[in-house]
């Protein structure tokens, strides 16, 4: 099997901006529309995601993940997706590890991150790894079916 490869970049970048197409398509879907998510869409700009990895095999992006500052000590989880061909594969959990760390070093101490209950697939990865349950952090405190969580990341 191919090797997964990973790039750091940003959110100007074609491949992430392609994956932020698609995710917005995913969750307008899953929600029964866009109009059931319009109080979401202006917080998740993928040009203001200024960390970006991406995961390729075979020289194709096959997945994603953004991080951007939220507060001095935490740093919000964005976007995370692999293709659907690709899961299985422990990508989405690799580019998880991975921003954890990069989060670290940059001085973090936590990460936290949003989503919905309905995506249970995401919320079991961020479980195993170790996020718990919060209180819905701004903006998603005043978002219906928004759920968010949190790992603290603390240097060692």
């Amino acid at each position: 099997m191919p090797e997964i490869t990973y790039q750091w970049t940003d959110g100007s970048h074609p491949a992430f901006r392609h994956f932020y197409a698609v995710t917005e398509a995913y969750y307008s879907r899953i929600v029964g529309g866009k109009e059931n998510r319009a109080g979401f869409i202006p917080f998740n700009a993928s040009a203001e995601i200024p960390v970006v990895l991406l995961a390729y095999r075979n020289g194709q992006a096959v997945g994603c993940i953004g991080l951007k500052r939220y507060s001095d000590l935490d740093a919000e989880v964005k976007r995370l997706w692999v293709e659907p061909a690709f899961r299985g594969q422990r990508i989405a959990s690799a580019l998880m590890e991975q921003i954890e760390e990069k989060a670290r070093a940059l001085g973090y101490r936590r990460v936290i991150l949003q989503t919905r209950p309905i995506m249970t697939d995401a919320v079991a990865l961020y479980t195993k790894r170790g996020y718990k349950l919060i209180p819905n952090y701004p903006p998603y405190d005043r978002l219906a079916g928004a759920v968010c969580y949190a790992k603290p990341i603390a240097l060692p």
